[in-house]
């Protein structure tokens, strides 16, 4: 009788036993599940968040096209020469007369200065501004009135004095802007960003080009006074 309750006992301890190993089984892998969940994924992670946030701010940034001071801009500024005498940097070096007969762009221009003598007015001028006509802007110009122009020293005087503003300008003020000339009429200005007009006729096509006494503007039409 004895050795039977004893028998039992063992049993019940064994069946004990066993369902303790089977709880554990089941209870185990929900533990590790709960720890990979989402909320420890935060927390392992948090470290890097204001690194990666500041990663994809900065990839949404807006990209600025602003205009640092000095730099010229247009079109046509493609075609200035890399190096040397013409390019950006050789034409800052030199006074504006000498600067523009080293833009081949500019030759008709330079003639025109010569024959009207006023390449040393130029030159020795401060702080002007010259909205220059490129050779396709003289070529707008009949060849017959373009010779007349070019014999008749006192009109070429008054058409090239008026394409000079007796103060430098920049981008900002030409927006909406009205200048006095050396030939004493008045130019308008208008436009924003990279494009303005000069009497609403006249495109800048490579702007705020500096030389040593002057700040330049090139354009595609000759500018007429009124």
């Amino acid at each position: 009788m004895l050795l039977q309750e004893e028998i039992l006992i063992m049993n019940r301890l064994r069946i004990r036993r066993a369902a303790t190993a089977l709880a554990a089984a089941v209870v185990l892998p929900l533990a590790l599940a709960a720890c990979s969940g989402p909320d420890s994924g935060k927390d392992t992670n948090a470290a890097s968040t204001p690194a990666s946030d500041e990663a994809a701010q900065a990839d949404k940034a807006p990209a600025t096209d602003a205009m640092a001071p000095g730099t010229p801009f247009g079109p046509a500024c493609a075609g200035v020469p890399k190096e040397g005498a013409g390019s950006f940097d050789g034409m800052a070096k030199d006074p504006v007369a000498t600067a523009a007969s080293n833009n081949p762009a500019l030759s008709t221009l330079v003639a025109a200065v010569k024959r009207a003598g006023l390449v040393d007015t130029l030159n020795k001028a401060e702080g002007i501004t010259v909205f220059a006509p490129t050779n396709d802007a003289f070529a707008k110009i009949p060849k017959g009135d373009l010779d007349k122009v070019l014999a008749d020293k006192k009109t070429l005087t008054d058409i090239l004095t008026y394409h000079v503003v007796g103060r430098n300008l920049t981008p900002e003020q030409l927006q909406n802007g009205s200048f006095e000339t050396l030939q004493k009429g008045i130019v308008t200005t208008s436009g924003s960003g990279r494009a303005y007009k000069v009497n609403d006729t006249a495109k800048v096509v490579c702007g705020n080009v500096s030389t040593s006494n002057a700040t330049v503007y090139i354009v595609d039409t000759v500018l007429m006074p009124g």
